[in-house]
């Protein structure tokens, strides 16, 4: 009975089982190096996002802790990340952050029936290219969130939509504040030399620490983390739950939208770990372990969360061997915060937004985005078009109309396959057909069969399909073989399925079709066919 529940028991508690002190001083560094790490992305990613920057620092140590702890992957790394920016950004700007929580709640959920109805292993059938074209799609649309900061733009508001952003921008280039694009390019530039020269020193943390030391140092006059929030708070806020009932169906296509995401870049992270590691990651568990990861978040006054490829990287790198060096990265976070605060204060904007532009880039993985443009015609459409509904438009939409896509096409190459009905044998002197099918018969496919079956002129006596190599039918499949057998009654045509798998038998007797099948009809009908050829002599 036990057995049946594997693939949901924590890889935690399999890994403390042969747990040493030695494994532990390997998870104490890489756990201490990714919360340093984490810091200033949690609170750059929130703000991208909308949202107050101590919110990442909650999601990082709430939904980080949970994720390590529950999770199916040893080394996977869970907080609020890029993928998510567009998202959240969109959700507050139309529902308040109130309207995150719900939306983020309702995902959580989600993501928990994903996993207890097991269909972690079906993410994997989200195609490619549409995962780069959002990602990279996610990617542009951050980049053009930082200008403001980035430069120090003089701009009461900047615009929610790609086009208009960037026309705001444009009317606004003679405000830049030079000090403050002086900070962020230099910003960029000390994390390229850091990436560039060592690979010891984590360069988001190098780099911010040298930037706010420099601009508190030469006391600069320009805008930081505590002269637009204020002073952030020492500790985590008590849970706060209050579910508005109301608001439920204004807010499901987000949720839905978070849900996804959510599996899918976990899965994704979890896979590209076990690449590296040689592990292998439970997908159900993980799925459990981002719905409570995400429930708990906001719980806390966190956003929406899900595992960090470039953290999880980083804590591989760093010699994690166990998801105690996840939970660590949690546990330092928070001390950070209850120690630290009032220095993050002093963290300059256009700092924070160069570690997002750094991030965008490697987010966006340009050449790989290029090298699927000289793919099949359909992969490049599901890319640009879930690429450009993304920048120009919004992620649900570009996950909603890439999924159908990506469908249409899948259905389009299925039903293009050659010869899935194809002649076997025949005898029209007798009135006697046969025809062989391969592959799964489905809804794509089915017009085939009525095609050949209203084509035949003189209809015959007796029309037999061979499914030898038919492993799997669907509904549309089993309408069409009634709907084949009620035409075939009026033309006084026996139509018979023989060779049928299993399955399939199983399927037609229960559509009332059992009838049909005949496993024994075509060796007799063979050899009446043989008989006819080669009369004896």
């Amino acid at each position: 009975m036990l057995k049946n529940y594997q693939e949901f028991i924590p890889k935690v508690y399999l890994c403390l089982r042969r747990y040493s002190f030695a494994i532990f001083k390997k998870d104490l560094m890489a756990g201490v190096t990714v919360g340093i790490v984490a810091l200033p992305l949690a609170m750059a990613f929130a703000m991208a996002s909308g949202v107050e920057p101590e919110r990442g620092l909650f999601t990082a140590i709430i939904a980080g802790f949970i994720i390590s702890f529950l999770g199916g992957s040893k080394v996977q790394i869970g907080g609020p990340t890029g993928a998510f920016v567009v998202v959240v950004f969109n959700v507050v700007e139309r529902h308040g952050y109130d309207g995150l929580v719900l939306a983020t709640l309702i995902a959580g959920v989600l993501l928990l029936l994903m996993g207890a109805f097991r269909l972690g292993s079906l993410i994997k059938f989200v195609p490619h290219p549409l995962i780069v074209g959002f990602t990279t799609g996610i990617a542009v649309v951050v980049f053009s969130c930082q200008i403001k900061d980035l430069l120090g733009l003089q701009m009461v508001e900047v615009p929610v939509h790609f086009l208009e952003k960037w026309k705001a921008y444009f009317h606004a280039a003679h405000t830049v504040h030079y000090l403050t694009a002086i900070v962020g390019i230099a910003t960029v530039g000390l994390i390229m030399l850091v990436k560039r020269f060592t690979k010891a020193i984590p360069w988001g943390i190098a780099s911010i620490i040298l930037a706010t030391a420099i601009c508190w140092a030469l006391h600069l006059d320009i805008p930081t983390v505590a002269t637009r929030f204020g002073q952030l708070p020492k500790t985590l806020p008590a849970p706060y739950f209050d579910f508005e009932f109301h608001r439920v169906l204004d807010v499901m296509p987000d949720a839905i939208t978070i849900a996804l995401l959510a599996g899918i870049e976990s899965l994704l992270s979890a896979v590209i770990a076990d690449a590296v590691t040689g592990s292998r990651h439970k997908p159900n568990c993980e799925l459990i372990a981002q719905g409570l990861a995400n429930i708990g978040s906001v719980v806390f006054g966190g956003m929406p969360a899900t595992a960090a490829i470039a953290r999880t990287a980083t804590n591989i790198k760093t010699g994690a061997q166990t998801p105690v060096a996840g939970m660590i990265h949690a546990v330092t976070v928070f001390i950070l915060l209850m120690t630290c605060s009032s220095l993050v204060g002093h963290i300059p904007l256009a700092s924070l937004a160069a570690i997002l532009v750094v991030v965008t880039w490697n987010m966006s993985a340009l050449p790989h985005f290029f090298r699927l443009m000289k793919t099949s015609r359909s992969d490049v459409v599901i890319l640009l078009t879930a690429f450009f509904l993304t920048v120009l438009i919004d992620l649900t939409v570009a996950v909603e109309i890439g999924m159908l896509l990506a469908a249409f096409f899948f259905m389009k190459r299925m039903s293009d396959v050659k010869h899935v009905i194809a002649p076997d044998q025949k005898d029209l002197e007798k009135g006697i057909e046969i025809y062989k099918m391969r592959g799964p018969f489905f809804f794509g496919v089915c017009d085939q069969l009525k095609k050949i079956v209203h084509d035949m002129d003189p209809p015959p006596k007796l029309f037999i399909l061979r499914m030898k190599h038919v492993p799997v039918l669907d509904a549309t499949a089993l309408q069409t073989f009634r709907e084949l057998h009620d035409r075939c009654a009026l033309h006084n045509t026996k139509i018979v399925l023989t060779e049928v798998q299993p399955e399939p038998v199983e399927l037609l007797t229960q559509y009332g079709l059992g009838t049909l099948v005949d496993q024994d009809i075509l060796k007799q009908t063979t050899q009446l066919i043989e008989g006819a050829k080669n009369p004896p002599t």
